[in-house]
């Protein structure tokens, strides 16, 4: 699977697991900020850093995911081996 097509695939399993994805500009927070999970008014909210690479993108992501509850949700084999 191609990494563009592994992470969209990463990004639709956050989204069945209701958390939103957002590409963030974090550089320009001035402050030293990394991707990361957090709720906002009670919504739960992944925030990656637009500027990283997209394998690191997938690490991170893939890191996330492998610890939340998704056994019960369909995931293509190639995402299933990444959370591993």
């Amino acid at each position: 699977m191609k990494p563009v097509q592994l992470y969209k695939s990463l990004c639709e399993l956050a989204e069945k697991l209701d958390i939103e994805i957002s590409d963030q500009n974090l550089q320009k927070t001035g402050v030293k900020a990394k991707s990361g999970f957090c709720k906002v008014k009670g919504k739960n909210i992944f925030i990656m850093d637009k500027n990283i690479s997209l394998q690191k993108k997938i690490r991170i992501l893939a890191k996330f995911l492998s610890k939340m509850p998704h056994e019960n949700i369909y995931v293509m084999p190639a995402v299933r081996n990444i959370l591993g």
